[in-house]
């Protein structure tokens, strides 16, 4: 006699059976006997935590589509994988030292690296068994992570063509510097929150007798300050152009000069130059051939470049001590509320300070034509079409990518210094190993790259590029993506970029959102 029919579903008696037939079976596993191909990369998780609704999500709309073209008949690969998530991932590690009374101080650089790789290794264990009870049917055999060996050679290679094509360059440009990880961030990683801040009405004294007054929201910053600028057309600062001011407390001398990029009705009409520290006083300065001072060190805090009584104070006690050192020398005319915009990282929560640094750059114009000529031609399609319009207005208005971070884990740049002469030289390898360098010795770039800098090349490095292998040969480009919308100019769009450039084709044809 059959047994009887349990009268309610216990997916605990079930489900982790079925999979495991499934997977005993290979019936996840392509099938190269049959033409019909249709291929797909899941979007790999970060290894900071647990999965959420929306990994849920994700993975279900993916799954629905290949269990479809797999019973349609088709060869079917779905090829997941977990991302390292560079910046992110470090915080989350720190974080758990910080609540053991350690930092990344205490240990070595390997020592960290493998402290950060136990936890990897304990939420890639905890995610893939998230996906599995999610019934998902990607190919066990083919995971991949973005620093295995394979990845990082991929990684390397995209890095030293892109060098000697002159597309990846060094150079010392205002940054985003995030005081939570003490590194440098993209422009896409800053979000704009409108805060209720300050705004400080500030006497300058000119050197023949006088006074400007000048607006500004960060008087902290009048340390590095190289200018002041007013409209040419001001009619109550023409006089005024071409003589000297002394900075309060600073006691040093700078010029006022004339430029059409002050606002006249903004404040008091005259603006403080402080290249260092704001991307439209660096461009000012590059007009007027001005200096640029650098007044923080990379944790936020002010640096020897400004007096001693305020050196190693964070950007909100050396505001709050300018404040009063301002007031009491009769230096502060007025003070008055003022909403205003203030970039925050969106990883940490900080707020950003821009940053005069030497950082590792690529030239992104001419990949996002490729890519958004692409668009144009038919060859990759957004489901809905809406988001086409969030693609193109990326492409259209991009900047060179900032891809060096101060962090320790991730890829290593692929960079050298002559420890004599300075010279850089960018190779996989010590150049002292080979002949052309015999004798010479090299330290190795200390910043890793952007964690986006493998991620845009997984729908290739993933199926073995920069081999020629049987995957890459039979499963790229591959047929579908499916996304968020948050990532379609983080991700999507430099997929896009990195298949037409090195694959010669894009990496997908239909993008669901």
């Amino acid at each position: 006699m059959s047994e009887e029919l349990s009268s309610s579903y216990d997916p605990k008696v079930f489900e982790d059976k079925i999979y495991k037939r499934w997977l005993d079976n290979g019936v996840f596993s392509p099938d190269d006997k049959i033409e019909l191909k249709f291929s797909m990369v899941a979007p790999p998780p970060n290894v900071t935590g647990i999965l959420h609704m929306g990994h849920a999500l994700n993975f279900t709309l993916q799954d629905i589509l290949v269990r479809y073209k797999r019973m349609k008949g088709f060869n079917t690969l779905w090829l997941f994988g977990t991302d390292h998530a560079g910046i992110a991932t470090q915080t989350v590690f720190e974080k758990q030292l910080r609540e053991l009374g350690k930092s990344k101080d205490d240990f070595s650089r390997e020592e960290f690296i493998e402290g950060i790789l136990e936890l990897k290794n304990k939420h890639r264990k905890i995610i893939v068994n998230q996906v599995e009870k999610l019934g998902a049917s990607y190919d066990h055999l083919r995971e991949r992570f973005t620093l295995d060996d394979g990845l990082s050679r991929a990684v390397n290679k995209v890095f030293i063509d892109l060098y000697n094509k002159g597309l990846i360059y060094k150079g010392e440009y205002l940054v985003n510097l995030d005081p939570g990880s003490g590194s440098v961030v993209s422009d896409e990683e800053v979000e704009y929150k409108e805060i209720l801040g300050k705004i400080y009405f500030v006497k300058y004294l000119l050197c023949d007798g006088g006074f400007i007054e000048v607006a500004t929201t960060r008087p902290e910053t009048m340390f590095g300050d190289v200018a002041i600028a007013v409209n040419p057309n001001d009619e109550r600062y023409k006089s005024l152009i071409g003589r000297e001011v002394i900075i309060p407390i600073a006691d040093r001398k700078i010029k006022i000069i004339a430029d059409d990029y002050v606002d006249m009705e903004f404040g008091s009409g005259a603006l403080k130059i402080t290249p260092a520290h704001d991307p439209n006083d660096f461009e000012i300065a590059k007009r007027h051939n001005l200096d640029k001072i650098n007044i923080l060190n990379k944790n936020a805090k002010l640096n020897e470049n400004v007096p001693i009584e305020y050196q190693g104070l964070s950007v909100n006690a050396a505001r709050s001590k300018i404040e009063k050192d301002l007031r009491d020398k009769e230096f502060l005319i007025d003070v008055k509320n003022h909403k205003h915009q203030v970039g925050h990282c969106h990883r940490s929560g900080e707020v950003i300070e821009p940053y005069l640094s030497n950082q590792w750059f690529v030239k992104m114009k001419s990949l996002a034509a490729a890519a958004l000529q692409a668009l144009i031609d038919g060859k990759i399609r957004f489901y809905p079409r809406k988001w086409e319009n969030t693609y193109k207005h990326w492409l259209s208005n991009i900047k060179d990518w900032c891809i060096s971070r101060q962090l320790v884990w991730g890829h290593r740049i692929p960079a050298w210094y002559d420890v004599q002469t300075g010279e850089i030289v960018v190779s996989e390898f010590d150049p002292s190993l080979s002949e052309n360098y015999s004798g010479r010795s090299f330290v190795r770039d200390s910043d890793v790259l952007d964690t986006w800098f493998s991620s845009w090349l997984w729908p290739f490095s993933s199926l073995g590029w920069p081999d020629v292998t049987f995957d890459l040969k039979n499963y790229y480009p591959t047929t579908t993506l499916v996304t968020a919308y948050d990532i379609i100019f983080f991700w999507v769009a430099r997929m896009v970029m990195a298949g037409l450039e090195f694959m010669g084709e894009v990496p997908f044809r239909d993008i669901y959102i």
